[in-house]
């Protein structure tokens, strides 16, 4: 699925060119932009389920966990925000 969104990602800038007019390929590329980080939001929210889960049973076993748990729950969530300032730079 990702591949698919970097390959129409790559591709956009031929459209803008040769197939579409301006104001049509400006907001295909934002809607695009947008899909992406809603992909990347998804997969960081199931990712942050499951580690959060595994956290939450290391701190319970062993509170000297706490920082380790926390550290790689919040991690998978700069993927998104990271996503986020591509956009701005993007544009």
């Amino acid at each position: 699925m990702l591949e698919f969104i970097a390959f129409v990602n790559a591709i956009a800038p031929l459209l803008n060119d040769v197939l579409l007019p301006a104001e049509l390929s400006g907001n295909i590329q934002i809607g695009l932009a947008a899909l992406g980080v809603g992909v990347a939001a998804l997969g960081a929210g199931i990712a942050e389920g499951g580690i959060g889960a595994a956290a939450v049973g290391a701190i319970a076993e062993d509170s000297d966990f706490f920082g380790i748990g926390l550290l790689f729950t919040v991690l998978p969530e700069t993927l998104v925000i990271l996503a986020i300032v591509v956009i701005f730079l993007v544009q």
